[in-house]
């Protein structure tokens, strides 16, 4: 991976996604596995601000996993914070707490060097019109039903949760997104049906061709998964959460047309255009009412979204 590369993709989040000014801090979160992509996003925050900083801590031990204490309080004290790391940190309270103290900031779990040059090398302004026109269409529909070739079949109640768009344009005081961006998304209140992950799910990554990973979803809670690695990791969670663990998290919509392939990254793979994703465990980050250890998103190829039974126009 060029250095170059490296600069270019890292300028792109600081000046164009979180523009950030000379007279504001910065935070940089990283970890040991992520550190030369932190010491990038370091050097082309301190070419703008004097008022850098970079935290480095070891790996956690599973997404949705809480950073240090004092990780966590630079990320509130900070005007802006980006955080490349081995484990998401998306849907923690550290997270939600530093963006409640008005810090805006980006994640980019799981994030690595090709990732981050192919996600960053991106208009994001067009991003941002991708999730604009899909959010006007689902945003006041009280029911979502999304089906797919691989036999996903399944209906999502939103109740009065409001959807989101991650956009990658965070200019306002509170503001959050991935990096790379390009999604909509909602945790719903309720859900029922079965999806069938064909995309990227970790711990697998980029799905083999036929290989599939099944969930069945009733009143909201996951009842059955097909896969003994998944379901192994959600029976851990439920050790320490119990049911709050099967919880039917997250429905988003890809939004990102300049992924074009799936190359087994959740971070990128999910905001791929013209794919959805579910997610189980953790939904309090992002609108819902549930904690968990975990947060497990699964991509599905070739959906069809319909909001109140009219078809969702998907950019491609």
């Amino acid at each position: 991976m060029s250095n170059d590369g490296l600069v270019t993709a890292a300028r792109t989040a600081v000046e164009q996604c979180m523009a950030l000014e000379a007279s504001e801090s910065c935070v940089v979160v990283t970890d040991d596995k992520r550190r030369p992509i932190g010491e990038a996003l370091y050097e082309a925050a301190c070419a703008v601000s004097e008022d850098t900083t970079i935290l480095q801590y070891p790996p956690g031990d599973q997404h949705g996993e809480e950073p240090p204490a004092t990780v966590a309080a630079a990320m509130a004290a900070a005007d802006v914070f980006l955080a490349p790391t081995t484990k998401s940190i998306s849907h923690t309270r550290a997270r939600g707490d530093a963006c409640e103290a008005g810090a805006r900031g980006a994640t980019l779990p799981g994030i690595t060097e090709d990732v981050f040059v192919t996600g960053l090398d991106a208009d994001y302004e067009t991003i941002a019109q991708h999730c604009r026109d899909v959010l006007a269409q689902v945003a006041d529909a009280d029911e979502i039903r999304v089906t797919a070739p691989a036999g996903t079949d399944i209906t999502f109640e939103t109740g009065d949760r409001e959807w989101n768009t991650d956009t990658g344009i965070v200019h306002d005081a509170g503001g959050f997104s991935n990096l790379p961006a390009g999604e909509v998304f909602v945790s719903p209140t309720n859900a029922d049906g079965t999806y069938v992950v064909d995309g990227t799910m970790r711990p697998h990554g980029l799905l083999d061709d036929g290989q599939e990973l099944r969930f069945e979803v009733e009143d909201g809670y996951v009842t059955e998964i097909s896969d003994d690695e998944i379901r192994s990791q959600v029976e851990e969670a439920a050790e320490e959460v119990g049911r709050d663990a099967y919880n039917l998290a997250e429905l988003g919509i890809g939004t990102n047309v300049g992924v074009t392939d799936l190359v087994g990254s959740v971070l990128l793979d999910e905001k791929a255009a013209g794919t959805i994703h579910i997610a189980i465990g953790d939904d309090a980050g992002i609108g819902g009412d549930t904690d968990a250890p975990l947060h497990l998103d699964g991509i599905v190829r070739e959906p069809t979204v319909r909001a109140d039974g009219e078809e969702v126009e998907l950019p491609r």
